[in-house]
């Protein structure tokens, strides 16, 4: 578990979705796992049957990462296939800052991410809970740093408006079953955080990356020789 996390939901059409996941695998999680204070990332796909929809989770050191000369750098200068992929996103949203609070082991490959309306404190109890359900591996909630999330870029200014949200509670397990189940149980609890509980949409993941599994010297090559802009 990581002291920080930044989290990105975006929404793509069924014909942008293939490139869009060449973006993401080839390109843009390779350049921002590059970045000093960029830990790991993954990536997961709602399961939903009308609409793509993404969830972007990268690991930070610490919640300084976000505002840091490197990774500022980044964001005034995207690539050329960044600033293609960029305004075709719907429902663009994006937070980060300190995890409050972490229970469990490890990460499992479904996940079931809840945005918060209001800072959530005081939630150790819970996650404890959640935590300890069948099939569930591990518990998280974020706080976000709203000045430090909200910097105005040039990467920002080509999606043309970001949605917001004041926390995230991340719940992971090895199977849906035991995610529909840990919200069954607890469902009260974790719509005193400030959550809608309806019908959350559960995730599961595509893709993941940590820095050590990067080539050497990757990080620190001109990023148009290292990636396929095309």
């Amino acid at each position: 578990m990581t002291g920080a996390m930044l989290a990105i939901w975006s929404d793509v059409t069924r014909e942008q979705e293939t490139d869009y996941l060449h973006w993401l695998t080839r390109e843009h999680t390779a350049e921002r796992v590059g970045i000093p204070g960029f830990e790991a990332v993954r990536v997961f796909r709602a399961d939903l049957s009308e609409t793509c929809r993404y969830l972007i989770l990268y690991d930070l050191a610490a919640p300084s990462v976000l505002t840091s000369a490197a990774y500022m750098a980044r964001l005034n200068e995207p690539t050329p296939w960044s600033r293609r992929i960029m305004p075709t996103l719907g429902n663009f949203a994006r937070g980060g800052g300190p995890v409050r609070a972490a229970r469990g082991t490890g990460s499992g490959a479904h996940l079931l991410p809840l945005r918060l309306d209001r800072p959530a404190g005081g939630a150790e109890s819970l996650l404890d809970t959640l935590a300890a359900e069948d099939r569930v591996c591990a518990a998280r909630l974020l706080e976000v740093d709203q000045q430090g999330s909200g910097v105005p870029t040039s990467e920002k200014a080509l999606r043309g408006g970001d949605g917001s949200f004041a926390g995230l509670l991340l719940i992971e397990a090895t199977g849906v079953d035991g995610l529909r189940d840990a919200l069954s149980r607890h469902r009260h609890a974790i719509a005193a955080l400030g959550t809608d509980v309806e019908a959350p949409a559960l995730y599961t993941a595509v893709f993941s990356l940590r820095k050590a599994e990067l080539e050497t010297g990757q990080a620190d090559a001109p990023i148009q020789a290292r990636f396929h802009t095309a």
